[in-house]
């Protein structure tokens, strides 16, 4: 039973009138202990009569606790204590598992780490990069934007190197995105992406799509929300492994010529594919945002990523992470400007790319000989339908068989999993697809 706190006892405690000081005392009651968890607060009228605020005043406050997650409820339900934990936490990616050493983990969508290049050299030539050791904020290394640019899809304003994919994602959001402002995101998405934007506690706007990306008439209906971005994986799809076809990709630029919303288009899995990048940077150079990340292909622990925009845009997101790190590792991009100037590093990656698309073949050979349509998809992993969830993720796991939860990859329900093809040997092939074809069948 909650816990109820009298309005004049409660506001008495609350020496700040303002929006900001009201929640910043009421969240300093609930961590010191003197409201526990549990507690229920006055109602929103009673409180702001007692402080001779704005009801409207009050609800502002309660909306920042609730982003915190320590608060819950609203209208005539109440309004009560529900955590006392103030640490942001991913809730999609904290609920993964740690799995022992007899089970295959095909949870998560990573990289073959013996087809990653060597990083000696690389590092070697790091440790020697230009103005090493400077307070200076350099947005990006001379040699890192030269070797970037020699590929890039489009010619930007400018550039920046950030720690990685989904640093970019989540300082640009910070940096751009109103308060409150709605997103909207391809369906299913990357887990990590919806957990940036549930903690920025924005409404989230699903665009259905297909095995040539986001639908052009769902972005449509999307955009009549009036969201202040659309962020869209540009290439090959972390979750699906689906690429954008060129046609889509222009469709998806015409749905967009009559508003001023951002496009943040996030290439995370980057040069794993064999298809060419696609951008509508050329189209909209002033709210195109392109993001590549190096991770899958040079290595996680390199932590690193390229994005460009409009100069005003990179400006914009360099101001805002001037209140944390403010550069990134110049030891990281010179090492990674090395190894995109290598010319054996670069023979590697062909070589890399045509492996992962020949697991990921062969894996939907299995599955077809196993009677279950393939999903498609030439990437890292694929997302299988399933007719429950549940079943299949205990299915696989009596065979030792870890795999994803489709269900975490969109704001929407979802009965799939998840299947990383990117580690599979040729021996693990046809085990995984049997089982996955067990996982697969209707269910009751």
């Amino acid at each position: 039973m909650a816990l109820d706190f009298p309005t004049s006892w409660f506001a008495d405690r609350l020496e700040d009138r303002s929006t900001r000081g009201i929640a910043r005392d009421t969240a300093m009651l609930i961590r010191r202990g003197t409201l526990p968890v549990g507690a229920k607060l006055p109602p929103v009228r009673d409180i702001a009569y007692a402080l001779g605020v704005s009801p409207a005043t009050i609800s502002e406050a309660w909306s920042d606790l609730r982003r915190q997650k320590i608060i819950s409820g609203r209208g005539r339900n109440g309004t009560w204590v529900s955590g006392d934990r103030f640490v942001a936490k991913p809730e999609r990616l904290a609920s993964f598992g740690n799995y022992g050493p007899d089970v295959l983990d095909l949870s998560k969508a990573v990289p073959d780490v013996t087809l990653l290049p060597s990083l000696e050299e690389a590092l070697r030539h790091g440790a020697k990069a230009e103005n090493l050791n400077s307070y200076d904020r350099t947005r990006i290394l001379p040699e890192l934007e030269e070797a970037a640019r020699r590929d890039w899809p489009y010619e930007p304003g400018a550039f920046l190197a950030t720690n990685g994919g989904y640093n970019a994602v989540y300082t640009l959001l910070h940096a751009l995105v109103p308060h409150d402002a709605p997103v909207a995101i391809e369906d299913p998405t990357a887990m990590r992406l919806l957990d940036i934007l549930e903690d920025l506690g924005v409404p989230i706007i699903p665009v259905a799509c297909d095995r040539e990306g986001p639908l052009p008439v769902s972005l449509a209906e999307a955009l009549a929300q009036k969201p202040a971005a659309f962020l869209f994986q540009p290439r090959i799809h972390s979750v699906t492994s689906h690429c954008v076809s060129a046609a889509r990709m222009a469709a998806l630029g015409d749905v967009l010529e009559g508003s001023d919303t951002l496009i943040i288009e996030d290439d995370g899995v980057a040069d794993v594919a064999l298809t060419p990048r696609l951008t509508l940077g050329n189209r909209f150079p002033d709210r195109v945002i392109h993001i590549l990340s190096y991770s899958k292909t040079l290595g996680p622990d390199m932590r690193l990523a390229v994005l460009s925009s409009s100069s005003s845009i990179v400006e914009q997101i360099q101001s805002y992470r001037s209140f944390s790190a403010g550069w990134t590792s110049r030891i990281l991009q010179s090492a990674v400007a090395w190894l995109l100037n290598d010319e054996k590093t670069q023979v590697q990656l062909d070589l890399t790319r045509r492996i992962y698309h020949e697991r990921a073949r062969e894996f939907g050979e299995a599955l077809a000989a196993e009677g279950i349509t393939p999903p498609g998809g030439s990437g890292l992993c694929c997302l299988l339908p399933v007719p429950s969830e549940p079943f299949a993720m205990v299915t696989l796991a009596a065979r030792r068989i870890a795999v994803a939860p489709g269900s975490k990859f969109s704001p929407r329900p979802l009965s799939a999993v998840r299947i990383a093809t990117s580690i599979l040997s040729e021996q693990q092939i046809a085990e995984v697809a049997s089982a996955a074809a067990l996982a697969s069948r209707p269910f009751g």
